[in-house]
C-alpha cells in the first residue's frame, strides 16, 4: 500500500440535475428532480435544494412529490448527461493513463503512475486545479479525494461534498474510520450492516476491536477477511483503467401492469433487438441469453439460455429471448421486462444464424427506429417528455415544462440567457419540434451525440449519484 495521497477520486455534485440547472437560467437555485415520472418512476438525482425536504436518488418518485411538491420534475436526457461525462472524463486521461470510471459522474484516478502528483502538497495542487479545470469546460462542480487508498480517497470526496477538497494525511486513516458507520466500508449493504449491528458492531472502530475471527464468524470467511482489513484502512486495491464488461442488458418498468400475453412478448422482441444494439455497438457478442420477468407481486423471475457460441444476431437473441418467456407464467400481469446478454466475447459464431427461424433484421435500419416503440413515432402520438429541448420557429430554443390533455408547456430560454418566458402550444403544432440541447457553455459540451436526445431513452441506466449523509471529520478541507 502507497504512503501518499495520490489516489483521486472524483464525483460530481449532484450531477445530473446541476446539468439542469445550469441548462435551464429558470431552475437555478431552485428544487430539481430527475427520473422516471410515472406511477412506478424512482429519483435519479435530486439538487441540493431538493434534499433539503428529504429527497434523495432511488426514492419512489410518488414519494419525492409528497415531500417536495413544488420541485421541477424532469426526464433524464442521458445523452446530454454522456457528453458533459466525456469532457470531465478527458480532464482525468490528461493527468494519468489509469483512470477507473465508475459511472457518469464519478472515477479514480492514479496520479502517481502519470507523474501528476508525488507527495500530499502536489496532490492537492493537482486536485485544485482539476476542479477549476471542471468549471471551466462545464460550468458545474465536481468534489474531490485524495488518499493512499480507493476507498479512503472514495470516502474523502464524500466528505468534500459539495464543491471541495478534502485530503487524508497518511497516518491518520484509523482516526478517521474509528467512529464512522460500518456501512461507510465497500461491501457492508443493509442485509450485512443489521447482521453486524445484531452481533453488536456499529462502527468500523467496533470490527477492528473484534478482530479478524468474529468477523469471519458473523459474516463469513471472504467477506469477514476484506472488512477486516478495511476497517484497519487496508486497501490493496489498484486503480484499474479498464474493467471488462460482465454483461449487456436493458429493462423497462411499465407504469400500468401488462397482462396480454402477446404484448408481453412482443415488448420482448423489442428489448431483445434493443439488447443488440447495444451489444453491437460495445462491438460484442455473447453466448448466454437472460430473461428477466418481474410480475405484478414484485416476485423478480430470472431466466436463461447458453447457445452453442456467442452471437450478436437479433434474430438468434429474439427467439432465445422468446423460449425463455414461454416457461414463465404472466398471467397475474407483468410490471418490469429485461432481456441481456452475457458470456461476452468478441466474435461471433455464424452457423448460430441457423437457429433463428427468421431473417435477421437489418440493424441499420433498426437505429432509425424510436427506441421507445412504433406507437411513439407515429406523428399523431408524438411525446413531449418533462425537461427534454424543443424549438418553435417564431420563439427558438425552449424545454418542455409538462404536457397533457392535449397541450404542451414550453419555457423558453438557454443556458446563457435570462430566465425565459412560458407559452403553451397544441401536442401537435407543426412549428414545435425537438431539439438538441444546447452546450452548457460557448464551445462547451453539449450538442455532442445530441441526435439521441431528440427521443426518450428507454432501459435502465446503471448510473449513480451519491446521496449518503456525510459526518462531519477531522480531515483538512479546501
Amino acid at each position: 500500500m502507497r504512503t501518499t495521497p495520490t489516489i483521486l477520486h472524483l464525483d460530481m455534485d449532484a450531477f445530473f440535475a446541476s446539468a439542469e440547472q445550469a441548462s435551464k437560467p429558470s431552475l437555478r437555485g431552485k428544487a430539481v428532480v430527475v427520473g422516471g415520472l410515472g406511477p412506478r418512476g424512482v429519483v435519479a438525482t435530486a439538487s441540493y435544494e431538493a434534499r433539503v425536504f428529504g429527497v434523495h436518488s432511488a426514492m419512489p418518485m410518488a414519494q419525492a412529490r409528497r415531500l417536495a411538491p413544488n420541485a421541477a420534475y424532469l426526464v433524464p436526457r442521458f445523452a446530454f448527461y454522456r457528453s458533459i461525462s466525456e469532457q470531465v472524463m478527458g480532464l482525468l486521461r490528461a493527468l494519468s493513463p489509469l483512470v477507473e470510471p465508475l459511472s457518469l459522474d464519478e472515477a479514480f484516478v492514479d496520479l502517481e503512475a502519470g507523474g501528476a502528483a508525488w507527495d500530499a502538497e502536489s496532490a492537492r495542487l493537482t486536485g485544485t486545479k482539476l476542479r477549476a479545470g471542471i468549471r471551466a469546460v462545464t460550468g458545474l462542480t465536481g468534489s474531490v479525494g485524495l488518499a493512499t487508498t480507493k476507498m479512503l480517497a472514495k470516502i474523502a470526496s464524500e466528505q468534500a461534498k459539495p464543491d471541495g477538497l478534502v485530503l487524508i494525511e497518511p497516518g491518520t486513516e484509523r482516526a478517521l474510520l474509528g467512529p464512522m458507520s460500518v456501512r461507510i466500508l465497500p461491501g457492508v449493504g443493509p442485509a450485512t450492516g443489521d447482521h453486524l449491528r445484531r452481533g453488536g458492531i456499529t462502527t468500523v472502530e467496533e470490527i477492528a476491536e473484534a478482530g479478524e475471527d468474529e468477523l469471519v464468524r458473523l459474516v463469513g470467511k471472504a467477506h469477514g477477511h476484506s472488512l477486516y482489513a478495511m476497517a484497519l484502512a487496508r486497501d490493496e486495491r489498484p486503480v484499474v483503467a479498464e474493467r471488462d464488461t460482465k454483461s449487456v442488458s436493458v429493462e423497462d418498468t411499465y407504469d400500468v401492469d401488462i397482462h396480454d400475453r402477446v404484448r408481453v412478448r412482443m415488448e420482448v422482441q423489442r428489448l431483445a433487438d434493443r439488447c443488440v444494439r447495444r451489444l453491437r455497438g460495445a462491438r460484442l457478442s455473447g453466448r448466454t441469453i437472460v430473461l428477466k420477468v418481474r410480475r405484478y407481486d414484485f416476485s423478480t423471475l430470472t431466466r436463461s439460455e447458453t447457445l452453442r457460441g456467442p452471437t450478436d444476431d437479433p434474430a438468434v437473441v429474439r427467439e432465445a429471448a422468446g423460449r425463455l418467456l414461454e416457461a414463465v407464467d404472466t398471467t397475474g400481469g407483468v410490471r418490469l421486462l429485461g432481456v441481456g446478454v452475457s458470456g461476452l466475447a468478441d466474435y461471433t459464431q455464424e452457423d448460430l444464424f441457423a437457429q433463428a427461424a427468421g431473417e435477421a433484421l437489418p440493424l441499420d435500419d433498426e437505429e432509425a427506429a424510436e427506441e421507445t416503440g412504433p406507437e411513439e413515432a407515429a406523428p399523431a402520438e408524438r411525446r413531449w417528455p418533462a425537461g427534454h429541448d424543443v424549438r418553435h420557429a417564431e420563439y427558438g430554443h425552449g424545454w418542455v415544462q409538462g404536457s397533457g390533455l392535449g397541450r404542451v408547456t414550453v419555457r423558453f430560454e438557454t443556458p446563457g440567457s435570462a430566465p425565459g418566458r412560458v407559452r403553451t402550444f397544441r401536442t401537435g403544432d407543426p412549428a414545435l419540434e425537438p431539439a438538441d440541447p444546447l452546450p452548457l457553455l460557448p464551445g462547451g459540451p453539449g450538442a455532442e451525440g445530441a441526435g439521441a436526445a431528440r427521443r426518450p431513452e428507454g432501459g435502465t441506466a446503471r448510473i449513480r449519484d451519491s446521496d449518503r449523509p456525510r459526518q462531519a471529520q477531522p480531515v483538512e478541507r479546501i
